[in-house]
């Protein structure tokens, strides 16, 4: 026993920190899955609470009273809207560009889509993606609030990769010209890369990324950043970036 516990001795450091890291490696994820669960039930409320403010006080039918009421509101409560600064900026690259089919990921309480409609050319059309039903439901009813019809803009309730994957069958033969991301930072780069591999970006797209300080946003970041032939860093607002897709037939081929 004396012997055992002698040839044991000098293992326990080892045991101690193996013991340690696994303890620190599952409280990391603990905490990670806790604060997501907490953000989901915290963008509920928040979305709920926005949207019945803005439905009540806000002029129907005029997309410039929904902002302003949405703007209103932000400056006294919680918000997922962007803000009017970063709302201007996406509304100047859809002027500048004017896309014909643009992807929103990340609808939350219909603030950006407000903003990308009324600079859409008329014959754009946004495809607009939201993962929770009831986010998605209230999103929408804020959008047909700001006096746009359903044709000009489709909802679809399910995750960035389930929408990227039918999104073929919503464009026929048309390709994406701008996509707004907005929604889990951790989906930016696996979602660029599934839009690379189904050639779903025309030559002209732009790529406008929401919340760039987060780990996600950053991973893509660094991605494009090293591919200076294909991707240009255009202007950033606060925490929002505009990149430019050089499309080339060579790369789409080597991302497949």
């Amino acid at each position: 026993m004396v012997s055992l516990l002698l040839i044991s001795l000098p293992l326990l450091p080892v045991v101690v920190m193996a013991t340690t890291l696994c303890h620190s490696r599952l409280l990391a994820l603990c905490r990670h899955v806790c604060a997501r669960v907490m953000r989901f039930f915290r963008g509920r409320v928040c979305v709920s609470s926005t949207h019945a403010y803005v439905f009540s006080e806000c002029t129907h039918g005029q997309a410039a009273s929904v902002l302003d009421t949405f703007d209103l509101y932000a400056k006294t409560h919680a918000s997922f809207s962007i803000g009017p600064e970063k709302g201007e900026f996406v509304e100047e690259v859809v002027r500048r560009e004017a896309p014909l089919r643009v992807l929103e990921l990340g609808l939350h309480c219909g603030y950006t889509s407000v903003r990308i409609l009324r600079q859409l050319p008329t014959s754009g059309r946004l495809l607009t993606v939201e993962l929770d039903p009831l986010t998605a439901e209230k999103g929408e009813e804020i959008i047909l609030v700001a006096g746009f019809k359903s044709p000009q803009f489709q909802v679809l309730t399910c995750s960035s990769a389930a929408a990227i994957s039918n999104l073929a069958s919503h464009l026929g033969e048309s390709c994406l010209d701008l996509v707004v991301m907005d929604h889990d930072p951790e989906q930016y780069l696996p979602d660029l890369l599934a839009l690379q591999r189904g050639q779903l970006m025309s030559p002209r797209c732009v790529l406008l990324l929401n919340g760039i300080l987060q780990p996600g946003a950053q991973a893509l970041l660094e991605y494009v950043t090293a591919r200076p032939q294909h991707y240009s860093v255009g202007q950033q607002i606060k925490d929002m970036v505009e990149i430019h897709y050089h499309i080339s037939t060579y790369f789409q081929r080597e991302e497949r």
